[in-house]
């Protein structure tokens, strides 16, 4: 293996700790800034926010990860029906899960956060998604492109996922 493709192999331990890492830095960030300027979000301390970003990262992980096990189920079938029944089973498993969420929150933390109402706690995790989303965009982005790694001449199984032109 040449010195350019040393370089671009990452393992998945290594993805899963950097996903995790910038994830729960986006959360404490966001669920910071919505302590600060919403009045229903109340987090007693920044070590709690922390924690609070784990388990909400934890959690998230778990759902969406369920979410895409039912999806790809439905997808398996065809029909209209199966597709309604993909796009349905979705819409309840997210709206679902704020009230997980939120329950594991209480039972976890008490006293020391409050997220607030339902609707909240929607925008709270849309939130948190959405930040996720960009900041993986952004990072994706700046990595290497499809030309820079022909240049380099890295075969396309040394490449990093969601490489630009690889998509």
């Amino acid at each position: 293996m040449s010195i350019q493709q040393t370089l671009f192999a990452i393992s998945q331990r290594q993805r899963r700790f950097a996903s995790w890492v910038t994830d729960v830095l986006v959360y404490i960030v966001v669920l910071n800034l919505f302590v600060e300027f919403s009045d229903a979000v109340v987090i007693d301390s920044f070590w709690i926010s922390i924690l609070t970003a784990v388990l909400l990262k934890a959690m998230l992980d778990v759902i969406i990860g369920f979410e895409h096990r039912v999806a790809a189920f439905f997808d398996a079938h065809e029909g209209t029906t199966w597709k309604a029944g993909k796009f349905l089973s979705a819409w309840v498993i997210l709206f679902v899960s704020k009230f997980l969420i939120l329950e594991a929150v209480d039972i976890v933390f008490g006293d020391e956060v409050e997220l607030g109402k339902l609707l909240d706690i929607i925008l709270l995790v849309l939130a948190l998604m959405l930040a996720r989303g960009l900041f993986a965009r952004v990072y994706r982005e700046l990595g290497p492109g499809e030309e820079e790694l022909i240049e380099a001449d890295v075969p396309r199984a040394f490449w990093p996922e969601g490489t630009r032109g690889d998509r």
